[in-house]
């Protein structure tokens, strides 16, 4: 049974993008058949994951506007099992296309619906908003995990964010549910570090993955080189933790797999 999870914040830099590609990376790596979907029109997804954005003939965009089918869209990635539907910066006009349209919230569920069966998890990377976008991921999706950096103002907005999460589940995806917290950017030697982490498990609780993604060199050059961190540092911190995650969260669904 397939599993369609988002990643969403509407603040940037919180490892969004990062967990997208290391958390599927990672489930390929144990023989999940993995597709991510770049659903934010800035495309970090696509090019971290080692795409030319300047080559790539069709976009997640393409499916958007009804001319392509999903199927023609998606690409192989060099890890085997992972492919991925690329964005484009033309993704930025679907918001203002689709606020005419009927059942604007569900366009990206239509595209999802052809291609998840083919997949044990689908992986929708969000852009840093609370725009019509994240709308449409978050109703296509069963579940969501929100990045959560250890830094100052980590819990700022995230009132926001379950808001509009309630919003959704009573009004457009009643099945839709919090995967969990991530904690990122973790650096055992700061204390404010430890203070955050302490805070979000005192607020979430048990909804708070366990593993926690520190902070680490490697994970951030692997984009730079277009490579998930297993891919370019088997040995690094990066790519144990988030082989930790996705371990955690097969566990986590173990009837769906």
């Amino acid at each position: 049974m397939s599993k369609v999870i988002a990643l969403a914040n509407q603040k940037g830099g919180v490892g969004k993008t990062t967990t997208a590609i290391n958390l599927a990376a990672s489930l390929a790596v144990l023989e999940k058949k993995v597709l991510i979907i770049d659903f934010d029109p800035q495309a970090n997804a696509t090019s971290g994951i080692g795409l030319e954005l300047k080559d790539i003939k069709y976009s997640i965009y393409d499916c958007f506007i009804g001319e392509i089918i999903p199927q023609d869209v998606i690409i192989k990635t060099e890890t085997p099992g992972l492919d991925i539907i690329p964005s484009h910066i033309d993704l930025v006009g679907a918001e203002i296309e689709m606020l005419g349209e009927e059942n604007r919230e569900y366009f990206l569920d239509t595209v999802v619906k052809k291609v998840k069966n083919e997949y044990d998890y689908v992986l929708i990377d969000c852009s840093p908003s609370l725009g019509l976008l994240t709308l449409n991921a978050l109703a296509a999706s069963d579940s969501v995990i929100i990045p959560v950096q250890c830094e100052y103002f980590a819990l700022e907005g995230l009132g926001k964010l379950l808001n509009t999460i309630q919003m959704i589940q009573k009004n457009i995806n009643t099945e839709l549910e919090i995967e969990g917290f991530l904690l990122t950017m973790y650096d055992s030697r700061v204390r404010l570090s430890n203070h955050v982490a302490a805070e979000v498990r005192k607020h979430f609780e048990n909804m708070v993955f366990d593993t926690i993604i520190q902070r680490n060199i490697k994970l951030s050059e692997a984009p730079s080189y277009g490579l998930p961190a297993i891919n370019y540092d088997v040995n690094s911190k990066g790519t144990i933790n988030y082989l930790n995650l996705a371990r955690e969260l097969l566990e986590r669904n173990k009837n769906n797999n």
